[in-house]
C-alpha cells in the first residue's frame, strides 16, 4: 500500500519524478536529427548558452555519422522537458533529466525532446498560467500619450477611459506574473514541428523571483490537442539562482561620468544578461548592454569578465569581476586612443532607427528616445539621427521636433528626422532627409499612405525648402553586381541603352556613343567586332571591383538610384557612405565629382536594418573647430558642405588641406601648376568590433594613405596603425579642374578639396559623363514605367533635363579627360 501511495504522489506531482534517462528512440533517421541537432547548437551558441565545447563537438560528429542513437544520448542529458505526441495527435509532458535551474533577469533556454508518434507538423506551443503576455513597461508614458489624443481630439474620451482602464489592468496582472514561457523559433530553429519521429526544441523561460518557485508548464500542438488527465501540463520546481545588481561607476578620459559599452561572459562563454529576450534599453542582437555613470545590471554570481569601452575611439579592455553579494559596485574609467575633438571634428552617424526592422519585438512601435540616446552616447557618438521611417511612421514620429531631442546634451545630440523608405519614393532610393522642420508632406494626410511622391526630386526640393538636408541611404544598393544576376540585368540595359539598330549586339560604331570600350578593355572574346550579352557580362564581372569603373549597375535597388538626376537638379547634397560595399558606393560618388557636381560622402549605419552591432558602426566626422555646444543644424550643413570625412572610427584624417585651404574649401590656380597637401592621419592598432560593412580591414599593422586626383590615385604611403598621429605631406600635380582627396580603403575617406584653374569647371572625365547618362538611362528603363502616371511626364521631363547637363559636361570636357 506504501508503495502505490508513493505512485500516486509521483502521478499527480511529476516534478518531483525527475527522469534519470530517457528512452532512446531507435526508428528514427539519423540525417534530419543530425540537422536538427546541428541547429539546437547554432541557437544555444547565439543566445548565449553554448553547450561544453566537448559535447557540442561529440554531437556534430554524431550528425556527421548519421547516428540518431548516439545523438540522444548525447543531447538527452541536457533535456528538461519530455513531451510526446500519441498517433492521435494528443500531447504530454513528462520532466527530462536536466536540472530545473533558472537565473533571476534572465531568460534561460531550455532543452525539449519531442517524440512524436503522429508526425504533425504544426507549432509546438510552451504556455504557463504563472506566464502571460509581455507588457509594456512604462505604463505612465503610454497612459500619458492617450491623454495628449484625449486632448487634441484624435480619440473620444470614452475611448481613451476604456484604453487606460485595460492597461492598467495589465499592469496589475503582469504584477501577479512571475514567469514568462515560449517556444524560441526564431532561425535557426523552426516555427513548426518537422514531422520526424524524434526531434529537439527550445522554449525560453524567464523568471522576475529567485528561490524555490514552482510554475506549471503546458504544451500542445493545436487546439484541443492536450492530453486527458492533466498530462499535457507539468509542475516543475525551478531553483532561481539571484541576481545581484552590480551599480556600475563609469569615468570618461577625462575623468567627468559618462555611458559605457559593457560585455559580461561567464567562464562557458555564456552572455549575461541574457540576450534571449532582454528589454529596451537592452537589445537581444547584441551581445553588449550600454550603462550610465550609476546604472546597475543584474547578473548572476560568480566570476566573469568584463569587456567595456565606449566607441571606436575608446580602448576596448578587459578585466575580471567576481559577483558576489545581493548588491555590488563596479568602477571603470574608459581610455581614448584618440579624439578627434581636439581637431574640431564631431562624428555623428545620421542613419539609425528606433523601430521598424525585425529585430525589434514590435516593428511598428521599437523603442523609446531615451534607449536609443544611450546607444548614441554609448558608442561616443556626438550626433545620432534617429529616422523615422515606413513601419513605425505612425508612432515614431510621436517623437518629432523640429529641433534636436530635449534629451541631448552639449556634446551628445539626439535628433529625430526622416528616411522615405517603406513608402512614397522608395523605388527611385531610400532618401535620408535631416535637419526637418516639418515631416509632413504637402498634401499628404499625416500618414505615409496618401500624398507621397513616387520619385525623390520633390522630396528633396521640400527638404531643401525647409532648410533641410538630403541624400541617399545604403547606396550600393542597386549600384552592385553581386548576385550574378545583376550583371544580367546591366548588360541588357547596356545593350539596349546603346544598340541602335536592335539587332541585340553593340557594334563598333554604337560603342563609341557609349562607355564600353574604355570601361571594360577588350571584350570582343571572338573579334567578330560585336559585343554581345554574354561577352558584357564577363567585361563587368572583370572591372566591377576595380575603383573607379565604369560598368553601367542594374540600377534594381534601394540605394543611390535617381542621385545622378537629383545632384544635377541641386538637390542632393550627399551619398551615404560605409554601410554597403565601399567600390559602389565611391565608384558612384566620383563620377559624379568627375562631372563637377558637388556632391559629398556621408557617413552611415542603417543601425538596426543593416546591420544591429552598434549604432556608429559607420561616421561621418564634420569639422567645427573648437565649441561649447554642437548645433545640429550646423552640423548637418558641415556635413553638406563637405567639411567632413567618413570612417568607421578606427581610421581618421584630422587635417586635410591644400596650400592651407582646409576641407570644404577651394584653391585657386591661375594655370596648372603643383599643390602641397597635408594631412594628419591616425588608425587604431586593433579594430575589436571590425570595419563598417562592404569592407574588411587591411591584414597587418599597415595602412595604405592614397592622394586621390578624379578617382584616380596620384600618390600613397604606407602608415603604421599604432594609435599615433602622422603627418604627411603629398605633391599634387594639377593640370585642369580637379578635385582632390585623401582615402584608406575600405575604413576611411576625405571629402574634396577642389582645385580650380583658370576659373573652369570640372570636366574630369568624359567616361564618367557617360556613365551617369547610362545609369539614368537604366534607371528609367528599370523604374520609370512603373511611376503613376500622374507623375511619370513631370519626372520624365526631369530625367531629360539632367541627360541634357550632362550632354553638355560630355561636350565640355577636354579630350585628354578620359
Amino acid at each position: 500500500m506504501r508503495r502505490l501511495t508513493l505512485l500516486a504522489i509521483l502521478l499527480l506531482f511529476p516534478a518531483l519524478a525527475r527522469a534519470d534517462k530517457l528512452d532512446i528512440v531507435t526508428d528514427v533517421e539519423g540525417q534530419p536529427l543530425g540537422q536538427n541537432a546541428t541547429r539546437l547548437l547554432q541557437a544555444l551558441d547565439f543566445l548565449g548558452t553554448p553547450l561544453a565545447k566537448e559535447t557540442a563537438e561529440a554531437v556534430e560528429e554524431a550528425a556527421k555519422a548519421r547516428d540518431a542513437a548516439k545523438i540522444q544520448k548525447l543531447l538527452d542529458p541536457h533535456v528538461l522537458l519530455a513531451v510526446n505526441i500519441n498517433p492521435e495527435s494528443r500531447v504530454k509532458v513528462a520532466r527530462g533529466p536536466a536540472d530545473a535551474a533558472l537565473q533571476q533577469h534572465g531568460f534561460t533556454p531550455v532543452v525539449v525532446k519531442i517524440v512524436n508518434d503522429s508526425t504533425v507538423k504544426s507549432a509546438l506551443r510552451a504556455t504557463s498560467p504563472q506566464s502571460g503576455p509581455r507588457q509594456k513597461t512604462d505604463y505612465n508614458g503610454v497612459i500619458a500619450e492617450i491623454k495628449k489624443k484625449i486632448d487634441a481630439k484624435k480619440i473620444t474620451p470614452k475611448e481613451g477611459e476604456l484604453q487606460i482602464a485595460k492597461l492598467n489592468k495589465d499592469k496589475e496582472e503582469f504584477r501577479s506574473r512571475f514567469l514568462q514561457v515560449e517556444m524560441f523559433t526564431a532561425r535557426p530553429m523552426t516555427s513548426t514541428l518537422s514531422g520526424l519521429k524524434v526531434e529537439y526544441a527550445l522554449a525560453l523561460v524567464y523568471s522576475s523571483e529567485a528561490g524555490k518557485r514552482e510554475a506549471t508548464i503546458a504544451f500542445d500542438v493545436g487546439q484541443g490537442t492536450q492530453d486527458l488527465g492533466f498530462r499535457a501540463e507539468l509542475p516543475v520546481l525551478f531553483d532561481v539562482k539571484p541576481a545581484v545588481a552590480v551599480k556600475l561607476s563609469i569615468q570618461d578620459f577625462d575623468g567627468t561620468p559618462t555611458v559605457g559599452r559593457f560585455t559580461f561572459r561567464d567562464k562557458q562563454g555564456r552572455i549575461y544578461p541574457l540576450r534571449g529576450k532582454r528589454l529596451a534599453p537592452d537589445f537581444f542582437f547584441q551581445d553588449q548592454v550600454y550603462r550610465p555613470d550609476g546604472g546597475i545590471v543584474l547578473l548572476p554570481p560568480g566570476e566573469l569578465s568584463m569587456t567595456y569601452g565606449r566607441g571606436p575611439e575608446y580602448k576596448q579592455q578587459e578585466k575580471k569581476i567576481t559577483v558576489v553579494g545581493s548588491e555590488m559596485d563596479v568602477a571603470v574609467k574608459l581610455e581614448r586612443w584618440i579624439n578627434t575633438m581636439d581637431y574640431g571634428f564631431y562624428g555623428g552617424d545620421h542613419h539609425i532607427h528606433a523601430a521598424g526592422c525585425a529585430h525589434y519585438t514590435i516593428p511598428t512601435e521599437g523603442v523609446m528616445a531615451q534607449d536609443m540616446f544611450l546607444h548614441v552616447k554609448g558608442e561616443g557618438l556626438n550626433v545620432g539621427c534617429n529616422l523615422t521611417w515606413g513601419p513605425c511612421y505612425e508612432y515614431q514620429r510621436q517623437y518629432f521636433e523640429p529641433q534636436a531631442h530635449k534629451l541631448s546634451e552639449p556634446f551628445c545630440v539626439l535628433k529625430y528626422d526622416l528616411e522615405i523608405s517603406g513608402f512614397g519614393s522608395q523605388a527611385m532610393g531610400h532618401v535620408c532627409l535631416l535637419n526637418l522642420k516639418e515631416q509632413t508632406y504637402p498634401g499628404s494626410d499625416g500618414t505615409k499612405d496618401k500624398g507621397w511622391p513616387k520619385w525623390t526630386t520633390p522630396v528633396m526640393k521640400w527638404t531643401k525648402d525647409q532648410g533641410g538636408f538630403a541624400g541617399y541611404a545604403h547606396s550600393g544598393s542597386g549600384l552592385m553586381f553581386d548576385p550574378p544576376d545583376n550583371a544580367v540585368v546591366a548588360a541588357k540595359g547596356i545593350i539596349t541603352w546603346l544598340d541602335m539598330n536592335k539587332d541585340g549586339h553593340i557594334n563598333r560604331e554604337e560603342a563609341k556613343a557609349g562607355v564600353v570600350p574604355e570601361a571594360f578593355g577588350v571584350i570582343d572574346a571572338n573579334a567578330d567586332g560585336l559585343i554581345d550579352e554574354k561577352e558584357l557580362i564577363a567585361s563587368i564581372n572583370r572591372v566591377k571591383n576595380k575603383l573607379p569603373n565604369l560598368a553601367i549597375p542594374p540600377m534594381n535597388g534601394i540605394g543611390a538610384q535617381e542621385i545622378c538626376v537629383t545632384t544635377a537638379m541641386g538637390v542632393c547634397d550627399f551619398i551615404s557612405a560605409m554601410d554597403t560595399a565601399r567600390v559602389p558606393e565611391w565608384n558612384c560618388w566620383y563620377h559624379i565629382m568627375n562631372c563637377g557636381f558637388p556632391l559629398k560622402a556621408s557617413g552611415e549605419t542603417d543601425f538596426p536594418c543593416i546591420s544591429g552591432s552598434r549604432v556608429g558602426e559607420g561616421r561621418v566626422y564634420v569639422q567645427m573647430g573648437k565649441l561649447t555646444r554642437i548645433d545640429y543644424s550646423k552640423w548637418c550643413e558641415g556635413l553638406a558642405k563637405g567639411r567632413s570625412y567618413v570612417s568607421d572610427g578606427y581610421a581618421h584624417a584630422l587635417d586635410f588641406r591644400i596650400d592651407d585651404t582646409p576641407l570644404g574649401g577651394e584653391v585657386k590656380l591661375d594655370k596648372p601648376g603643383t599643390v602641397k597637401v597635408k594631412t594628419k592621419v591616425a588608425f587604431g592598432s586593433s579594430v575589436p568590433l571590425g570595419t563598417a560593412r562592404g569592407g574588411q580591414v587591411p591584414a597587418g599593422n599597415r595602412r595604405l594613405v592614397e592622394l586621390i586626383v578624379n578617382g584616380q590615385v596620384a600618390d600613397s604611403k604606407q602608415v603604421l596603425a599604432d594609435d599615433q598621429i602622422h603627418d604627411l605631406e603629398f605633391d599634387a600635380k594639377i593640370e585642369r579642374s580637379s578635385w582632390v582627396a585623401i582615402r584608406q580603403f575600405p575604413q576611411m575617406h576625405t571629402n574634396p578639396i577642389n582645385v580650380i584653374v583658370d576659373g573652369k569647371p570640372i570636366r574630369a572625365s568624359k567616361q564618367s559623363a557617360l556613365w551617369c547618362l547610362g545609369v539614368i538611362d537604366q534607371l528609367w528603363r528599370v523604374r520609370g514605367p512603373y511611376l503613376p502616371a500622374d507623375e511619370r511626364s513631370e519626372a520624365r521631363k526631369t530625367f531629360d533635363k539632367a541627360i541634357a547637363m550632362y550632354r553638355k559636361i560630355l561636350e565640355e570636357a577636354n579630350d585628354d579627360a578620359k
